[in-house]
């Protein structure tokens, strides 16, 4: 997988808009997806390798007891591809990773969490279009079809009614991209979207198209809170990202947080001169 170290907030804008005018229809657009995170050695690792890591088979088992025992707030909703994000939101281990189409959203889970400024973060870039070169043909075709390069909720529900499934298509592990339904404020704002592996046991970084359809981008120590600050100033804020009390909770929090002598205190564009 590439690595690529930002060291600026100007260059973090570069990165992530290069590239994006698309000649053909004559617009702005970009293919890729990002998913940001506090401290760069995190991996694209799913809740439910890290709590279930002992036995991935207990993944039916936890989803069938989130399914009886959250009747009464399930009820509306029949395909486990309407359950997982919703499950997945309320904390519940399952084999999705949170991705945003927004670079910025990404950013902000880099740099969110104060806690952690003392530790380099990471913005992972996926390139879907390239991801997608490796899904079975049948589920290329049905994206071709659809004219999409993103799964919807129903076009999964119609090809694989369960998750147990997605194997059944492919000896080869592989991943998809799906939108989940606006069901939440939350999903809405952070312009979110999942990833899925076929195989519980085999991570988007483990398949062959991994390396060349992801790259890493490094948020250094030094760098985090001038993005933050930036990000704040562009209203990619708590307050966006977690609509209600919450959100604005977490970030007065922030706000009228400490940060310590560890922080680096100076500003970026004085060291680079």
């Amino acid at each position: 997988m590439k690595e690529i170290v930002i060291h600026s907030w100007d260059e973090l804008q570069h990165v992530m808009f290069d590239g994006v005018w698309d000649e053909k229809i004559k617009r702005y657009r970009d293919n890729r997806v990002y998913r940001g995170a506090s401290d760069k050695e995190w991996g694209l690792v799913p809740t439910l390798n890290r709590v279930c890591a002992h036995d991935l088979s207990l993944e039916a088992s936890v989803i069938r007891s989130f399914r009886k025992y959250g009747y009464a707030d399930l009820v509306d909703y029949d395909s486990v591809w309407q359950i997982l994000p919703l499950a997945q939101h309320h904390g519940l281990p399952t084999r999705l990773l949170d991705w945003s189409y927004s670079p910025l959203v990404a950013a902000h889970f880099a740099t969110e969490d104060i806690e952690m400024y003392d530790r380099d973060g990471a913005i992972w870039c996926v390139d879907v279009n390239q991801s997608n070169k490796s899904l079975p043909h049948r589920l290329k075709t049905l994206l071709e079809q659809r004219r999409s390069h993103i799964f919807s909720v129903e076009m999964l529900m119609k090809e694989i009614p369960e998750l147990h499934r997605m194997s059944d298509i492919s000896d080869n592990p592989y991943v998809l991209f799906f939108e989940p339904a606006s069901m939440l404020d939350r999903i809405v704002n952070q312009y979110a979207l999942f990833s899925v592996t076929s195989d519980p046991k085999v991570g988007i970084s483990d398949l062959p198209a991994g390396g060349e359809c992801c790259v890493k981008y490094i948020i250094p120590r030094e760098v985090k809170l001038e993005i933050r600050d930036k990000l704040d100033y562009v209203n990619i804020s708590e307050r966006m990202i977690y609509p209600g009390l919450d959100g604005i909770c977490r970030w007065i929090t922030r706000q009228y947080s400490e940060l310590g002598p560890k922080y680096n205190r100076h500003r970026p564009e004085d060291e680079r001169g």
